[in-house]
């Protein structure tokens, strides 16, 4: 019998770290939402023409890469965020039209993992994976479970505080403060994307897709 926490009837599908990502169905579509720092850098990287690869973001980023490290082969995985939502869900219509047939989603917002494994809800991530869903929805991908439906329509009420939001949350204010994070993303050649800029709403039109062990563009 399927889990009731499993989400196995709805084509969009949202849960939490990699323990949501293993409670989930298996999805045809993995996006991987880590705001800050990780899906951010990454987008930005990959739009200026840059691979990152999977084994050398773990080394800088706990959540979003061992997210998409933990992610089943036989699925396509994709990095979202506020910075790229829009282009992320046309992204997900292209694979769906080249698949020719309905094609289930799950976007698994990464939150905070501390040390010992416990993971925190973060804010940021529930706006980027609601303004994923609700692009999704304006292009019709918008069979939705519950969880997915509540994480839109709370990004489309708060969607003129997004920046101000992501800002003053608990992530933006402890990156503001510390200069650990900044300095081991610089440490592998690419530079850290702001908190500011993070919250900017589909300033960058590249999808990255993991592809043989690396984040490259998507065409």
């Amino acid at each position: 019998m399927p889990s009731p926490f499993d989400q196995s009837t709805y084509q969009v599908r949202l849960d939490w770290g990699t323990a949501g990502l293993a409670r989930l169905a298996a999805s045809d579509v993995v996006i991987v939402v880590d705001v800050l720092r990780f899906s951010s850098t990454v987008i930005d990287a990959v739009a200026s023409g840059t691979e990152v690869a999977l084994a050398e973001a773990e080394g800088w980023s706990r959540n979003g890469a061992a997210l998409a490290s933990a992610v089943s082969a036989e699925a396509t995985v994709l990095v979202g965020g506020i910075r790229n939502a829009s282009a992320v869900a046309r992204a997900v219509q292209t694979i769906q039209e080249r698949r020719q047939a309905r094609t289930s989603v799950a976007v698994i917002a990464a939150g905070e993992a501390d040390a010992a494994g416990a993971l925190r809800f973060a804010v940021e991530d529930q706006l980027g994976a609601g303004a994923i869903i609700l692009a999704l929805s304006d292009r019709g991908i918008d069979h939705t479970a519950p969880d997915a439906a509540v994480a839109a329509e709370g990004f489309r009420a708060l969607r003129s505080a997004v920046r101000h939001m992501v800002g003053a949350s608990g992530s933006g204010r402890e990156l503001a403060v510390g200069v650990e994070a900044t300095a081991r993303i610089e440490a592998s050649g690419l530079v850290p994307t702001s908190t500011a800029d993070a919250a900017v709403l589909d300033a960058v039109d590249v999808v990255p897709v993991l592809r043989q062990g690396s984040f490259v563009r998507f065409d």
